[in-house]
């Protein structure tokens, strides 16, 4: 098992013993060996083992309520230092069959969607790293046993590709150079 797969794994654990309804939580995803050279204090408190490299899940501020959650990862970049990041989010899941049903009204649609009786709950861990790995780990609120949590790469394709848009490194911007003018 990977060092990604074994976090995402925690996360979902930890995550289900503090039960559903919980707001979105993000976590930079640190070398437990850069963990112990930048911040050492650190590392000891998070009792990091000194003879294997693990991944740290450090656990960010909360995300802002007001914003949606992948407008406030578009506006994050993350330091060399972080390895990866994971985001734990829950959502309502509607069968395909209902979409036409769905309200315009995005904040009548959340209610409506919240009602229907074919909804499912789910509850997401996806991590990503900065060399391209994913590893996500889905629950259904109906089926919350540990045994019938499903794994995979690309269970969540486009939220992975959000959490790996933070990991980009930012361009920056060129000046606008003025033409030189023409001789003539």
């Amino acid at each position: 098992m990977s060092l990604l797969e074994e976090v995402v794994l925690d996360l979902e654990r930890h995550s289900a013993q503090e039960g559903w309804d919980a707001p979105p939580k993000l976590y930079a995803l640190v070398s437990s060996a850069e963990l112990r050279s930048s911040e050492p204090e650190l590392a000891q408190q998070l009792e990091l083992p000194a003879e294997t490299d693990t991944l740290a899940a450090l656990e960010q501020p909360p995300l802002p309520a007001e914003a949606s959650v992948e407008d406030t990862l578009a506006a994050i970049a993350w330091p060399d230092a972080v390895t990866g990041c994971a985001l734990v989010l829950e959502r309502v899941v509607l069968p395909p069959e209902v979409e036409e049903e769905i309200p315009e009204d995005a904040g009548e649609a959340a209610r409506w969607a919240a009602e229907h009786p074919k909804r499912e709950d789910v509850r997401m861990v996806v991590g990503v790293l900065r060399d391209g790995t994913r590893h996500s780990a889905l629950r259904l609120r109906r089926h919350d046993t540990d045994d019938e949590v499903l794994v995979g790469p690309d269970l969540v394709p486009v939220l992975a590709d959000v959490l790996a848009a933070t990991l980009e490194p930012d361009e920056p911007a060129v000046p606008h150079q003025p033409e030189p003018a023409a001789e003539g």
